[in-house]
């Protein structure tokens, strides 16, 4: 008896659900303000990624293959500001940035049901002639995207409280308490003054 051919549509949603969830979670149990400070010199934040790929999602895996949202996107508006889908003003509640997140899940995963994996559309910012994507392609470019805008998110909340892994119940660290934690740290740190001293 063989296995079951595998669903290459389930197995594409399983990471990319996996990846939102995850950077949902870095939200949980922050401030307004925490939510949304920048925590480095490019300005990388929490609410700020999420409002990006949720951005992304509905861009790639609708607009892309002709199944607009109409979702009002301002902050992708022709003269809108640079970088602006980056950050959350002080009117864009996290309430309304979570769930434009959660809405573009919904419409991201509608198209991925409709359409065939070898399905051809048209991203409408890369060059003409260069424009065309399979939505195979798509799925597994917001895949990578939103698991790195995941890992952005697990270290910003690191720095802020502590917090890290993939999800509550699953921090992918080894068992430590402060004082291990500590100690291997200072390990990392005394190897690296090492090696440069050393080379």
């Amino acid at each position: 008896m063989t296995a079951p051919d595998p669903d290459p549509k389930a197995d594409l949603h399983f990471y990319l659900q996996s990846a939102r969830d995850a950077l949902l979670w870095k939200l949980e149990g922050l401030s307004e303000y925490d939510a949304r400070r920048p925590l480095t010199p490019t300005g990388t934040n929490i609410l700020g990624l999420v409002k990006h790929v949720a951005t992304m999602e509905l861009a790639y895996l609708g607009d892309t293959f002709g199944r607009p949202s109409g979702e009002p996107l301002p902050w992708m508006d022709d003269g809108a500001e640079t970088n602006a889908d980056m950050w959350a003003t002080a009117d864009e509640s996290r309430e309304y940035i979570v769930g434009l997140y959660r809405r573009s899940w919904a419409h991201a995963d509608a198209t991925i049901d409709a359409l065939a994996l070898d399905t051809i559309g048209r991203v409408p910012w890369w060059p003409n002639g260069r424009d065309e994507v399979t939505l195979h392609h798509a799925v597994v470019r917001m895949i990578a995207d939103t698991h790195r805008h995941a890992g952005h998110a697990d270290i910003l909340r690191e720095l802020m409280d502590g917090t890290a892994g993939m999800n509550k119940g699953n921090d992918s660290l080894p068992p430590g308490d402060a004082a291990w934690w500590e100690n291997y740290r200072t390990r990392l740190e005394r190897a690296a003054r090492e090696a440069e001293r050393d080379a």
